[in-house]
């Protein structure tokens, strides 16, 4: 029997699935983490032949006791993962301790992890990439963006999410920027690309195939979000377009990517940028070699009439998992943030889209910064219903002084029934 150790198998919440799948195809399932054991859901205990607590995740010595003990008790470790970005380095680190040949070693990680180094597999792949160029000096940064114009976007090489990001207009904020930024930080200054994010996600195999593929559409960057705010909101799509996929899989080829989870941002021009890309074109932005965040992989799930977390463990087994055509569906979710007068209530959320929704919940803490304190995720089968759905979770309460007129809240819906006339008390 192999062994799998999973690193934190109880974050987030839902993972708890790919202990389950990974039992399912014969793998025994190890787990660390720093949560009590009485904590953990009924499910993953289950699961998990053995779980070895330790007291502090980031201490990499109780990790490497842990995953010492699993591999003195069970024999070699097969396979060691998170499918966290947090531990990404960690579980390198360990694969080379213990020799576990199936997932990424620790010189490898660079190019997964520098945003400029991605650009050169994207360029392998095909696909534009935004001019950059690395910030040292004032000088050289003032002629790149003489050469480039404004506005640009600077963030760290290496980072998660949009923590240090700026976007920059002119040459006052420019000298703002540099007189102000970390200096034990490698920044990444780039043209500024107008566009949605429109994601490829999957799981691949140990050939770099490209074994289930799925989409998310994403108006809000994470960027906007941080800086206003604001909700998040997007939406799986299952219906790629054929030419977005093909550059999604050439791009899975490109970086190499073996036995894992990914999740590949793409921009969607909507502004031409002369010289370099029109209206439409895909973008590469960057990869991050795990899940998506959050709960994505269960709007993947509903989107797609599938079990992505099973198509994980039978992928690791080498089982050649075919998804079978079921019904698809638009899957979104909308959050919501604590302390916001919002129009409608969660009880009127839960009446009206009764028949639809198929998650909520709140986000833990860490992840609320950027995902929002609450959510609600519901699938459709049309976009003009899934806008209708983002519109009336995040919909906020006028001024006193105006009066709610529930007649003139959206506009009519071209879908066969329109999904508000089942809301008959919320205003």
């Amino acid at each position: 029997m192999k062994n799998f150790v999973l690193i934190s198998p109880n974050f987030p919440e839902t993972y708890y699935q790919f202990a389950v799948s990974l039992r399912n195809v014969g793998f025994r399932v190890l787990g660390v983490g720093d949560a009590p054991y009485v904590e953990l859901k009924p499910e993953l205990k289950d699961a998990l032949t053995e779980y070895y607590r330790v007291n502090n995740m980031d201490n990499f010595d109780e990790e490497k006791e842990a995953v010492s003990f699993f591999e003195r008790k069970y024999g070699h470790i097969d396979f060691l993962e998170s499918n966290n970005e947090y531990w990404l380095r960690k579980d390198a680190q360990l694969r080379d301790i213990f020799h576990i040949d199936t997932g990424l070693h620790f010189n490898e990680l660079d190019r997964y992890q520098r945003k400029s180094l991605m650009k050169e597999c994207f360029i392998k792949a095909g696909v534009k990439v935004a001019p950059y160029t690395l910030v040292t000096d004032l000088s050289p940064l003032k002629k790149f963006a003489k050469e480039n114009g404004y506005p640009l976007f600077v963030k760290p090489d290496i980072g998660v999410g949009a923590e240090e990001s700026f976007k920059i207009k002119d040459e006052k904020e420019l000298e703002a920027f540099f007189n102000k930024k970390q200096e034990n930080v490698q920044y990444i200054c780039e043209t500024f690309v107008s566009g949605d994010i429109v994601t490829f996600d999957g799981i691949a195999d140990k050939d770099s195939n490209a074994v289930f593929v799925a989409s998310l559409e994403c108006p809000p960057s994470i960027s906007d979000i941080l800086q206003s705010g604001s909700e998040m909101f997007y939406y799986s799509n299952p219906f790629i377009d054929p030419d977005f996929e093909r550059i999604g899989r050439n791009t899975v080829k490109a970086f190499e990517l073996k036995n894992r989870c990914f999740h590949i941002e793409f921009f969607r021009v909507n502004k031409k940028m002369p010289g370099f890309a029109e209206v439409g074109d895909i973008v590469g932005l960057e990869i991050n070699i795990r899940t998506p965040g959050g709960y994505t992989p269960d709007m993947h799930n509903f989107a797609n009439s599938v079990n992505m977390y099973q198509l994980y463990a039978d992928t690791m087994a080498d089982f050649n998992p075919r998804p079978e055509c079921y019904p698809k569906f638009y899957c979104a979710t909308a959050s919501r943030r604590d302390g916001v007068n919002y129009f409608y209530s969660s009880e009127d959320i839960n009446r009206t889209f009764e028949k639809e929704l198929c998650g909520q919940g709140r986000y833990p803490k860490v992840l609320s910064g950027v995902m929002g304190d609450t959510f609600f995720m519901a699938k459709f089968t049309n976009t003009k219903d899934v806008e209708l759905f983002r519109e009336y979770v995040n919909r906020k309460n006028m001024p006193e002084s105006k009066s709610h007129n529930s007649s003139t809240m959206f506009k009519e819906s071209d879908s066969s029934q329109n999904i508000c006339d089942n809301h008959i008390d919320g205003a």
